[in-house]
This record gives C-alpha cells, sequence and structure tokens, in this order.
C-alpha cells in the first residue's frame, strides 16, 4: 500500500505523556514528509495551541491543518481558512441557552478566542493551557446575537459531571443538526454536525486528488472514528478508547512508546528493524 497523505491526532496520539513529540516520532514524520507525502494534524484543539507542533516539526511550507474536530482547516503559515463549518448563529445561541439551564457553562471557540460568561473554575481551567487568549462577555447569548458570533466549537463543563444528561437534552431539542463528543472528563464538545475529523479528511483529500486508500490516519479517541474509519490504513494506539480500538485497521503501540513511528516506519518506510518488538497488532480484514 502507497500513502500520499498522514493524518494525525495530537492529544495522547502524536504526543506522548509530557504533551510533546517525540524524537523518533518527529523523525519518522520528517522523513515520510522528505518522501512527498502529505503530514496533516488533526485535532480538537483550536489553531493557535496546535500550530506549536507543526513548528516543531519544522516543516517549512505551508501545510493544511485540520482544528477544532474538523470545523476548521487552515493554513499552518499562511493561516488561509480553507474550509470553515462553524455552529449558525441561532443554532449556538440555543445551545448556550439549553446548556445554562441544566447548570452547565458553555464556552464559544472562534477566531482563535475563548469566549465565557464569566470568571470561574471553567476560565481557570483555560488559563492553564499555553497560549490560550480569553474574554469575558457577560450574558453569552446577548453577546452572541450582538456580534453575529458563528463559533466553530462550543465546550460544555459540567461541574457535577452530568455530561450524560446535558447530551441527552441537547440530543432531543436538536436531534441529528449536532456532532457532540466527550473531549475530556467533566468536558462535552460540540460542533455542527458536518464538522468532524472524517470529512474535513474527505474534503481535503477530494482537493488534493488523493484517494481514501492512499490515507494512513491515527487517534485515539471519539472524535477520531469517522477519521479512522475512512482512511484506507485506520491506526488506534493501544491506549485509545475501546471504541476505536474495536473499529481500527491496526492497533499500534501506546502515544508514550512512539506508536505513530512505528507504523511511520514500516508501513511508509518500509523499516522491518522494529517488527520483533510485537508492538503492531494487525488485526484480521
Amino acid at each position: 500500500m502507497s500513502f500520499r497523505l498522514i493524518a494525525a491526532d495530537l492529544d495522547d496520539t502524536l504526543l506522548n505523556d509530557e504533551a510533546k513529540i517525540s524524537v523518533r516520532n518527529r523523525q519518522a514524520i520528517r522523513q515520510a514528509v522528505d518522501r512527498g507525502i502529505l503530514f496533516v494534524i488533526a485535532t480538537g484543539r483550536m489553531y493557535r495551541t496546535s500550530f506549536p507542533f507543526i513548528r516543531d516539526l519544522g516543516f517549512d511550507g505551508d501545510v493544511p491543518m485540520i482544528n477544532c474536530h474538523g470545523a476548521l482547516v487552515k493554513m499552518s503559515s499562511s493561516e488561509e481558512v480553507i474550509l470553515r463549518q462553524p455552529l449558525v448563529m441561532e443554532m449556538a445561541a440555543a445551545v448556550v441557552e439549553a446548556v445554562e439551564e441544566n447548570g452547565c457553562y458553555a464556552s464559544l471557540f472562534s477566531d482563535d478566542l475563548i469566549y465565557i460568561k464569566e470568571e470561574g473554575e471553567h476560565s481557570r481551567f483555560y488559563r492553564q493551557l499555553a497560549d490560550v487568549k480569553l474574554q469575558i462577555t457577560g450574558d453569552l447569548q446577548r453577546f452572541l446575537q450582538s456580534r453575529e458570533i458563528m463559533p466553530d466549537k462550543i465546550s460544555v463543563i459540567c461541574p457535577d459531571g452530568s455530561l450524560d444528561k446535558i447530551a441527552s437534552v441537547l440530543k432531543v431539542r436538536f436531534g441529528d443538526k449536532l456532532s457532540m463528543l466527550q473531549a475530556r472528563p467533566f468536558f462535552l464538545d460540540i460542533t455542527d454536525r458536518k464538522a468532524t475529523k472524517g470529512q474535513a479528511l474527505r474534503w481535503l483529500a477530494g482537493i488534493k486528488g488523493i484517494k481514501k486508500e492512499e490515507i494512513l490516519a491515527f487517534g485515539d479517541g471519539h472524535n477520531d472514528l469517522d477519521m479512522l474509519g475512512y482512511a484506507g490504513l485506520g491506526v488506534a494506539v493501544a491506549n485509545a478508547k475501546p471504541e476505536l480500538l474495536e473499529v481500527a485497521d491496526l492497533v499500534t503501540a501506546a502515544n508514550s512508546r512512539d506508536g505513530v513511528a512505528d507504523v511511520i516506519e514500516q508501513y511508509v518506510l518500509h523499516r522491518s528493524t522494529f517488527k520483533q518488538n510485537g508492538s503492531i497488532d494487525h488485526k484480521g480484514g
């Protein structure tokens, strides 16, 4: 199988437990890129917090990045937005209303800013993240409507952990108009139903003239399901969610053990030196 595009999730997939790209992963990706293969980060993060990893990989050119679970495809250097699937303002306002009625907090992600109603535990969490800009808005619905903001995603924080309850409420109210997933404990991320990593990857491959069988994709979480399902070879790291381990074509070593490099070295660079370590589970099919 000959690959032309490699897509990789960041957190708990390409990044190790220290949230860094290991030397081995970096070298494998660089060597694949040197062979003319397009490497694409596909993450739930916004552009601002994912671009540093493009820089860390040492890419000189302008490469596409899939951000906000697929709501945004943006070029790394020029910052040109080539695809955007935001929540329309009316839908976003209705989601915020439902979230606040159920005692949870909503955060809006748009244009590399995070908009929140007020300071609190949720704002302290965001301030711990590197290079994140927060804007306190007061009444979030009124702010949305007055600025006509269409957010790329909405993060819902339920301090009491009642994410299943709010997800059920949103499902009843909005049906299949939303894509919802639990990105972190106590966090529910909401995007437009067309904004998923798999759909963004399909679109990007289409404009690049790349066939699905020429795509290698890596992931660990629920937001990687349709991306791995679309790719010609969908790979889950060993620490992935059970649902992803079940559907992946391959299971490689954990993020802390260079699982991404394992597969790139074997399937792209065609090295066999590490095959003896048994770190890749070749599933039937």
